[in-house]
């Protein structure tokens, strides 16, 4: 029985769709309907309904697919035993909110690259509610967002949060200490409506009994910052953030009274019994981001 036409029928199970089954595993739909129809020839029986555009497994397609967990799982078995796995190229479709990207996500790619010079990566960067729907439908295989993505075959890892800090022009905010009474009478930048950052700095003026005069929001650390540095208010960003561009940029945080709520970042990523590569990326990243930022390049 040829694994790859068990691997092709299990994920166009798994994402409820032969198109996304094909993108996953980088082939054209017609080779993946040509291996399930292998497949169906090889078994005798019929896995899917085609009778209508609704996806359908038949009963024998609903049996075959717990047998083709274990198989797929006893192949990753043997090839880690054996060995088979080692020193294989990488290829991975990462997503990430901007937080992520602008705090560790590019030094940690070099970090991955030095130690799998074949890394091959596909990045898109995105909100959170887009990330989440990718990784559901079977579009990116790994997801760094500010909420947990969650369905069946799926898997989320809580990683740290980040701190949250109100960010100012360096040369036109010069207090040593802001009160949020202070903040609020500013114009504020922060993330899309509907954000953990945008609903944090809401709800953080709200429990003070603080009105605000106006909240801007902006989907773009780059286009918050560009208006910071022209003088078009406060933004509140993450502190990694702010600490990779305040060496170029007049960006400096602003000591305030009351603190932002950390924003949370979340790993996730559909379990594949055909290769834990997502599952040990996922591990590593763990591993770097916990690390203290002096240390992580010697990782």
């Amino acid at each position: 029985m040829n694994l790859r036409f068990v691997e092709a029928f299990y994920w166009v199970v798994s994402l409820k769709s032969v198109s996304r089954a094909a993108e996953k595993l980088f082939i054209t739909q017609s080779a993946m309907s040509s291996r399930i129809a292998a497949l169906e020839e090889e078994l005798g029986v019929l896995l899917l309904d085609r009778r209508d555009k609704q996806f359908r497994l038949t009963v024998a397609g609903m049996r075959f697919f717990n047998h083709a967990q274990r198989l797929l799982a006893l192949q990753r078995e043997i090839k880690s035993e054996m060995g088979a796995g080692a020193q294989r190229a990488v290829t991975l479709r990462i997503g990430a909110i901007e937080s992520v990207l602008h705090s560790w996500l590019i030094e940690w790619v070099q970090h991955m690259r030095e130690g799998n010079p074949d890394f091959e990566l596909q990045l898109t960067v995105e909100t959170t509610p887009v990330l989440v729907d990718q990784v559901q439908r079977g579009a990116l295989d790994l997801a760094f967002a500010a909420l947990p993505t969650v369905g069946e075959g799926l898997r989320s890892r809580a990683l740290p949060s980040m701190e949250m800090v109100f960010v100012g022009h360096a040369q036109l905010h010069r207090k040593r200490r802001y009160a949020l009474a202070d903040l609020a009478a500013l114009d504020l930048l922060t993330f899309q409506r509907g954000s953990q950052p945008h609903v944090g700095l809401i709800d953080l003026f709200r429990g003070a009994g603080i009105e605000l005069k106006r909240v801007h929001t902006i989907s773009s650390i780059s286009a918050m910052v560009q208006l910071v540095e022209g003088g078009f208010g406060v933004a509140t960003l993450p502190l990694a953030a702010v600490q990779r561009l305040a060496g170029r940029l007049p960006l400096k945080p602003l000591k305030c009274e009351a603190a932002l709520p950390p924003l949370p970042v979340h790993a996730s990523y559909r379990e594949d019994p055909s290769s834990s590569v997502a599952q040990g990326v996922v591990e590593a990243v763990l591993a770097y981001v916990g690390a203290p930022p002096r240390h992580r390049k010697n990782r």
